[in-house]
């Protein structure tokens, strides 16, 4: 029996496992130990899996896998919790860091205070609103894509579809609770408009700078908050004409509330906290199962 080191960490109790590549450099079958650390169960418990790596073009790579073992392109709460891990790990002294994503570099900036992260902003970037980028499976159609209608159970649904570097559905509602998310979620998140499968989020704007939201989260489930999920929510808001750019928006999510600005120069910023919980050792037998 060998344990795989890990440190837990939240942004706003959506939670991942991360594994520091430079002091365990074991190669494993990445998306079947995600699915086995990430079961509340018989695992340790967590939204999904992030490992932190060396780049030849950034500060850091980050790779992140989805509770069912997906590997996704990124994610907002994994990349501030990714950011206080690399400084408080004394992997770099920086505080303004570049890091390799599926999503392409993304820009966290951290705020210190004797020697530790008080908070993390991240740049995430312009989000790209082209059928292709986001995807959608049918290429023909307006751009951006604003109250789409899609099928589901016999009835017609109406989606803001926008891209963070993973393709996220918004739907607008009156109350956020009133939806049967565990039921809609997983169907509409595997909807054949959607090629690449989709993260669906449920928005209902309560004034011009606040918003509730929920996520059914590809790959994961219902989770408790998503930074990605909270951009692209900011941004159908927009693209709706319910709030403005250049004033940040509170995004009010079950975890908690992150703050989201789309500014005039195109990119996405957003604040929150990031939150150690435990280290640990998951056990597992290698020869049991392998390595990839």
């Amino acid at each position: 029996m060998r344990g795989v080191p890990f440190t837990k960490m939240h942004g706003l109790g959506n939670d991942y496992l991360y594994i520091d590549r430079f002091s365990y450099p074991r190669e494993h079958n990445w998306p079947e130990l995600t699915r086995r650390m990430a079961d509340r169960h018989f695992g340790v418990g967590s939204d999904g899996l992030i490992l932190v790596e060396g780049s030849e073009i950034a500060d850091f790579r980050m790779r992140m896998f989805n509770a069912d073992g997906l590997e996704g392109e990124m994610c907002g709460n994994g990349m501030r919790c990714f950011a206080r891990y690399v400084y408080e790990n004394h992997l770099t002294e920086k505080t303004s860091l570049v890091v390799e994503t599926g999503a392409g570099l993304i820009r966290p900036y951290l705020t210190v205070k004797d020697g530790k992260v008080e908070s993390v902003s991240v740049d995430m970037g312009i989000p790209r609103l082209k059928r292709a980028e986001i995807p959608l499976a049918e290429p023909a159609g307006p751009e951006p894509v604003v109250n789409e209608p899609i099928e589901y159970e016999g009835r017609v649904l109406y989606a803001t579809c926008v891209s963070m570097g993973n393709p996220h559905c918004v739907f607008f509602v009156d109350d956020v609770w009133e939806v049967e998310l565990e039921k809609i979620g997983p169907v509409l998140e595997h909807h054949p408009v959607f090629p690449q499968r989709a993260n669906i989020e449920f928005v209902a704007v309560r004034s011009r700078d606040s918003i509730d939201m929920r996520i059914w989260e590809r790959g994961s489930g219902i989770t408790l908050a998503s930074g990605t999920g909270s951009s692209a929510s900011v941004v159908a808001t927009i693209l709706n004409g319910k709030a403005g750019r250049g004033t940040p928006i509170k995004v009010n999510l079950p975890g908690g509330t992150l703050l989201v600005e789309w500014k005039h120069d195109g990119h996405i910023w957003q604040a929150g906290p990031a939150t150690r919980v435990c280290t640990g050792l998951y056990y597992l037998d290698l020869e049991h199962w392998g390595r990839s």
